[in-house]
């Protein structure tokens, strides 16, 4: 399924580039599965500091390939088809999620169903004016999968996930801006040099110090705040422990901007 996935790798960098372009780059489970492979890959590399994820053609991802699903109702296989495109789809969002280096989500266009899961499992959005994030689930029958009833809330708002999940209301690009659901929204043919723009800034970045942040503002939503206090003492003590927090001071002390290493 090489085909169905493009990588492309720049010194700390890798980008993840969804290749069904025919299907809006909609998974099935063998594409969802090669995908899954390459993100473990790259989270577990130490010299990748940063990954983008992005898709080719006019969408992001329309999320699970209906198609796929069809062909599966008929042969009287749905529910093997759904517990084993959900498992891909689980590991891909807790990979994501729990990557100690920033994930870049560049979407050129649609992101729907288990799609806009997987973008709003990146730490960092970048859209064009062509974005719609969509829902989709209602539309046949499914449950939200990939995280999607756990992210939307915790962005919205209950009643403002409500409103989307039983509307499956299409949101554009300007709208998830202004929810917050996108960070930055480019013209089309700025897409692609914003996000590797983006990405060599965070790969530049503190990236002992990002992980960190990914953990806690995950764990915030679930974690008293004493609990919360005592895992931001671990994770400052770790950083003071690492080679990067000591460039950041000596960079301060010298009036110049940090080069932070990679993690060590």
């Amino acid at each position: 399924m090489a085909e169905s996935l493009l990588l492309r790798r720049e010194g700390p960098i890798v980008e993840l580039r969804l290749h069904r372009p025919e299907r809006l780059n909609a998974f099935d489970v063998p594409s969802f599965a090669h995908f899954r492979r390459a993100l473990e890959e790259a989270a577990l590399d130490p010299t990748v500091r940063a990954l983008i994820l992005t898709g080719s053609g006019r969408a992001f991802c329309a999320g699970g390939d209906v198609a796929a699903m069809e062909e599966a109702r008929t042969a009287g296989t749905l529910p093997t088809f759904f517990h084993d495109l959900t498992g891909e789809q689980e590991r891909s969002v807790r990979t994501i999620v729990g990557m100690p280096k920033p994930v870049v989500a560049a979407m050129p266009g649609v992101a729907a169903g288990g799609g806009l899961s997987l973008a709003l499992a990146a730490d960092w959005r970048i859209a064009t004016e062509e974005t719609t994030l969509v829902p989709a689930f209602p539309a046949l029958g499914a449950v939200p999968d990939g995280g999607l009833s756990y992210f939307l809330p915790h962005f919205l708002g209950l009643g403002l996930a409500q409103e989307l999940l039983f509307t499956n209301s299409r949101v554009p690009a300007v709208r998830a801006r202004e929810l917050g659901l996108l960070h930055e929204i480019v013209p089309r043919d700025q897409l692609e040099a914003r996000s590797w723009e983006r990405a060599r800034e965070l790969a530049a970045g503190p990236t002992v110090a990002y992980g960190w942040m990914k953990r806690l503002l995950l764990s915030a939503f679930s974690t008293p705040l004493e609990g919360q206090l005592a895992a931001e003492r671990v994770g400052a003590v770790d950083a003071a422990r690492r080679s990067e927090l000591p460039e950041g001071i000596r960079a301060f002390h010298e009036k110049r901007s940090p080069k932070f290493p990679p993690p060590v």
